[in-house]
């Protein structure tokens, strides 16, 4: 492990390790403590929460890296996560905090939470459970989105998930559980959860960090991804607030309401009864000042079948403004009704008070997988343009139902490509583009809101765009208050949305699944929030024919032309929004062009602009530069195989450097200053590289 001095490791109390520099001679016992790093100067700064603040803005005034000397920086130090349990983590997604010179999160496969001295990357101290079978039938893997911190002034607490879904409460400066805290500092989130569920075999977990507001810890749910589900009966995904310095419930809302509940009347049959799902796996914001905490709300059970859940269904894909001492529903806007394209909230909504109209308004604005920016009034959940609900297409899958109309923002404009025509496909060469075109006619094709369809041979599917995945993902955007600038990443890569008869009840109590003709749906396993950064989901192989029969028709295995993807580029872009007018200020394709396109033998010979590269990725703002990694790996004109941390002009887009990583960007960066130096920490991994923090500087002492 990296940047760990061998000057002495002592053993602690329960699970939590501490690293203390001994003196020769010195004994190690169990009662040593780790001294705090000392406060730095004045221009020393901090990264409370996830996203920075409770705003979710991602950003920092900070500009000793610029435009001038980004090419300049250097690796200050790495952190390793390989030996933070039984097997090496590949997907690092979490953002460190930043408190008093240490830097705490969650890491390693099995999810320890660890702290490291911010100027060295050493550890301090490290916690974790061993959940046994509760954390390995786990829906939501690996390390999660990070940790939070709470503190009363005198106390100092780092709050983190587990894997096996249990809040855990922890001294910020030992790392020791809390013994006031739950039951010797755990809370166990399987029960006192208004539903009797098996503690160790449940589908419930989470990714995303508790969220902390007004002595208040917001814990939201999470499940198996849903295009095959088991049963429509699952678990559901309510959200609940705990006192943070017991641990005690202080109250819970029913994101699947409740007969009798506000909502329940927009399910039909009362579907709402055994629905599951309807979960909070995204982070979440909150406006201590108007008690309001911001709950982004995915689908009820069935990513792309609703046929048991009919009816608009709140508060399947809605954002939901609850009270954060009571929870206590404010305001809700629903964002997609009775979704089938898998859009659920992916992300934090952006807290940010913008000129409208000529007065200042709190607003906030929520990315989504579909790229559109819904900019609404943070007090009452009103757009503060036009939402205007527009009729849609109908699908032909038996017992369905569809909503008539889906809501389209009049602005921002979206910001990336929504559904496919002709002009979408491939068009690097007449030939290419061609073969596009005969490609698409064995699929169904339109606008964004075109409906999954029963597959069957020369229509395998829906062919959506943005997929799955979006649009934007899990990390969400960043806010620059002094333009009032939202800064997205965004990638442009569709997915195949079939769907087909299930005659297998071991597999789900579904009558129709997510598939393709000629398959047999498979039963969903899910390791993570999402796929991996810039996998596809594709329709699987079909059987091959039996000797001496003819083989099954069935779609190509994956959606391209020639090797080649059947939309043409940008696949990953970053975009600037001006909140002050509702405008797109700028956009650029973000990522270098992958290796299987550039040396592409029908692309020999030819300019190609950068492409841009699909993943889920967040950036950061700073006050003169918007910087994000890259997602996939490229090998330069020198044969290195890695990815770049790239850095934009605010104003602009115009790039303005770029320094190399030895994997792409897993987890969002962050920054701080710390005794006089402007660090950038980001988690990188991916391909054949463990997960690892990477944390840089410009050169000089520290």
């Amino acid at each position: 492990m990296e940047g760990i001095s061998r000057r002495g490791l002592l053993a602690s109390t329960a699970s939590t390790f501490v690293l203390a520099g001994l003196l020769p001679g010195a004994r190690l016992t169990a009662a040593t403590p780790t001294a705090a790093p000392a406060t730095g100067p004045v221009a020393d700064t901090e990264w409370r929460h996830y996203a920075a603040d409770q705003a979710n803005t991602r950003y920092s005034p900070l500009a000793q890296i610029n435009a001038e000397n980004f090419n300049d920086l250097q690796i200050a130090w790495t952190f390793k996560t390989d030996s933070l349990g039984a097997r090496k983590e590949y997907q690092f997604e979490s953002t460190p905090l930043l408190i008093k010179g240490r830097l705490f999160t969650t890491a390693g496969s099995r999810r320890a939470c660890v702290s490291l001295d911010a100027a060295t990357g050493e550890l301090v101290w490290m916690h974790r459970l061993d959940e046994g079978r509760r954390a390995l039938n786990s829906p939501r893997q690996l390390s999660g989105h990070g940790c939070s911190y709470w503190t009363d002034g005198t106390r100092e607490r780092i709050l983190y998930v587990t894997t096996g879904y249990q809040l855990v409460s922890l001294d910020a400066n030992t790392g020791i559980p809390d013994p006031a805290f739950g039951t010797n500092g755990v809370v166990d989130l399987k029960k006192d959860f208004d539903q009797e569920i098996d503690l160790v075999n449940s589908d419930v977990g989470l990714h995303a960090t508790p969220l902390v507001a007004r002595n208040v810890v917001v814990v939201g749910a999470a499940h198996t991804a849903g295009d095959v589900p088991a049963t429509r009966k699952n678990v559901k995904g309510y959200v609940r607030g705990f006192d943070v310095a017991t641990g005690r419930r202080k109250w819970i809302f029913h994101t699947i309401p409740r007969k009798g509940e506000f909502g329940y009347e927009t399910w039909l049959n009362g579907d709402a009864d055994e629905a599951g799902n309807g979960g909070v796996w995204a982070e979440m914001s909150a406006d201590e000042e108007l008690g309001l905490v911001y709950i982004p709300v995915e689908q009820p059970t069935g990513d792309e079948m609703g046929m048991y859940r009919r009816g608009n269904a709140l508060f399947g894909e809605t954002l939901l403004a609850l009270d954060i001492d009571t929870g206590v529903r404010k305001w809700h806007y629903q964002m997609e009704h009775h979704g089938l394209w898998d859009r659920d909230l992916p992300c934090a909504p952006i807290l940010c008070d913008i000129p409208h109209k000529g007065r200042i308004v709190k607003a906030l604005a929520q990315p989504t997988k579909q790229a559109f920016l819904f900019v609404l009034d943070r007090t009452n959940g009103k757009p503060l343009w036009p939402i205007i609900e527009r009729k849609v297409e109908k699908g032909d899958v038996p017992g369905e139902w569809y909503s008539p109309t889906q809501p389209i923002p009049s602005k921002p404009p979206a910001y990336d490509r929504q559904g496919i025509g002709i002009d979408d496909l491939i068009d690097f060469t007449p030939e290419l583009r061609a073969a596009a075109v005969e490609f698409v006619k064995d699929y169904k094709i339109g606008p964004i809101y075109t409906p999954p369809v029963l597959s069957r041979p020369g229509r395998w599917g829906t062919i959506a765009l943005p997929g799955v995945q979006g649009g934007t993902n899990w990390p969400g955007g960043s806010y620059d208050p002094d333009s009032f600038t939202v800064y997205v990443y965004s990638k442009t890569q569709p997915a195949l949305l079939g769907i087909i008869a299930n005659e297998d009840p071991a597999v789900s109590d579904f009558s129709y699944v997510h598939g393709v003709a000629g398959n047999k749906p498979r039963p969903q396993i899910s390791m993570g929030a999402e796929l991996p950064p810039g996998a596809f989901r594709g329709p699987p192989p079909a059987p091959k024919a039996a000797p001496g029969q003819k083989a099954p028709s069935r779609p190509p295995a994956f959606l391209t032309v020639e090797g080649l993807p059947i939309i043409k580029p940008p696949y990953g872009r970053i975009t600037a929004i001006d909140l002050s007018k509702g405008d797109i200020s700028w956009q650029v394709a973000h990522g270098e062009t992958p290796d299987d396109i550039r040396n592409h033998p029908k692309l020999k010979g030819l300019k190609i602009p950068r492409t841009g590269r699909p993943g889920n990725l967040g950036p950061l703002a700073t006050k003169t530069l918007v910087i994000c990694g890259e997602a996939g790996f490229y090998t330069n004109e020198y044969g290195v195989r890695g990815a770049m941390l790239r850095a934009y002009d605010k104003a602009t887009g115009e790039e303005k450097g770029a320094v190399y990583m030895s994997a792409p960007q897993s987890g969002s960066p962050m920054t701080y200053m710390l005794k006089g130096k402007q660090y950038i920490v980001v988690a990188i991994g991916g391909g054949n590289y463990s997960a690892e923090l990477v944390a840089y500087r410009l050169p000089g002492k520290a």
